[in-house]
């Protein structure tokens, strides 16, 4: 098992009686395989407020190394140790699967910062407890899928991780474009942790596809495409919205050129027409997120933990007129809370949750964005 580490960032007053304020556990994975995804969101807690719903807040941080049982060790010390009121993350979709039994029988609130449908759908049972920030593997398939018909693409070859996130996207990928009569030639996996995909994708080349969809995520999302080109692939490439920050742009290099990414609106910002309902909170994000010393351009991953802070913004607010933080009882005022946040305008989309979406996503949420001279470029 990965050693677990953890990181407070107390940011409420010294001076408040134990538990008076909001303790908020955060869960990424700065490390491992996935930390081009979970370093911009361990960053992200850095500008976080110091008050949500009028409330001292205390955020406790934990890096699970991208590691399922790791996440698992955290969420349990989080819930019995620290006592917190709610949980963001895990970064990534098999680690949020796996606390969905933590969250429910300790009545804690959580705002996964994963991808898949999977971790909220249906949202009852166990997932009554579990929400998410990021767009579903659904809602960019479907994008992906209105760009492959204008392309005229006849034919797809898909290789994807071998885990719930990239069996997830294949999934919903394959009933959209079978039932758009465009035929799958082939249909591949690999690990996260693997160096080598070229037996893959020889059986893809070998196919001679319009398109190659990839469904990964971070860094390890690149070893398909510059595996695709020293082949020679000269057709088009669909990547995933897992992809979307400049660590993914940095170790694809030159193999990515071209490459279209459905992603979320923050990534684009200043391309944004003005009336975009995510144009304004993206920017102030961009703005946020790049004073930080070191931490680079944006990233959509770390916008996801700034959506799930102004949710809670607006769920803690409520909730604190039921209930005192630290309680069972505030845990579940604010599960109920959440459910019924509306009209939350962050920098990818607008939240509207009910009791029956535990995403509250719609087609606001998702641009089409093409990697031209090695920057993302919004596709009109």
């Amino acid at each position: 098992m990965n050693k677990l580490i953890i990181a407070v960032v107390a940011v409420a007053s010294w001076v408040a009686p134990a538990l008076a304020e909001v303790r908020i556990g955060i869960i990424v994975s700065a490390t491992g395989p996935a930390a081009s995804v979970g370093v911009t969101q361990q960053r992200t807690v850095s500008i976080l407020p110091q008050k949500l719903g009028g409330q001292d807040v205390r955020y406790i941080l934990m890096d699970d190394a991208s590691d399922t049982s790791t996440s698992v060790t955290a969420a349990r010390k989080l819930t019995t140790e620290d006592r917190v009121d709610a949980i963001v993350g895990p970064s990534l979709t098999p680690n949020s699967l796996a606390l969905l039994d933590i969250v429910a029988d300790t009545k804690t609130p959580m705002i996964s910062l994963a991808g898949s449908a999977l971790i909220v759908e249906p949202p009852v049972d166990r997932r009554r407890w579990v929400f998410k920030t990021p767009q579903s593997d659904a809602q960019m398939a479907s994008i992906v899928l209105d760009h492959m018909k204008r392309r005229k693409i006849k034919s797809l070859a898909m290789i994807g991780f071998n885990d719930a996130y990239g069996e997830g996207f294949i999934k919903v990928m394959t009933a959209l474009v079978e039932a758009a009569g465009i035929k799958v030639v082939g249909s591949e996996r690999y690990q996260r942790t693997d160096s080598s995909v070229i037996g893959q994708i020889l059986k893809i080349v070998s196919q001679n596809p319009d398109a190659v969809f990839i469904a990964a995520s971070g860094t390890p999302a690149a070893l398909p495409q510059t595996t695709l080109a020293e082949r020679g692939y000269k057709g088009v490439i669909y990547q995933t919205h897992g992809v979307a920050n400049n660590d993914f742009l940095r170790v694809g290099g030159k193999a990515l050129e071209g490459t279209f990414v459905p992603a979320g609106p923050v990534l684009v910002a200043e391309q944004l027409p003005d009336g975009h309902p995510a144009k304004a909170a993206g920017l102030d994000f961009v703005r946020r997120y790049e004073a930080i010393p070191g931490a680079g351009a944006r990233s959509t991953f770390g916008a996801y933990v700034w959506d799930a802070q102004l949710i809670l913004d607006k769920a803690i607010a409520a909730a604190a007129e039921e209930a005192q933080p630290g309680t069972e009882a505030f845990r579940i005022a604010l599960r109920d809370a959440i459910e019924t946040t509306k009209d939350v305008a962050g920098p990818n989309g607008v939240y509207n949750m009910s009791d029956t979406d535990h995403l509250g996503l719609d087609e606001r949420s998702r641009v089409m964005t093409r990697i031209v001279n090695g920057s993302w470029q919004l596709v009109q």
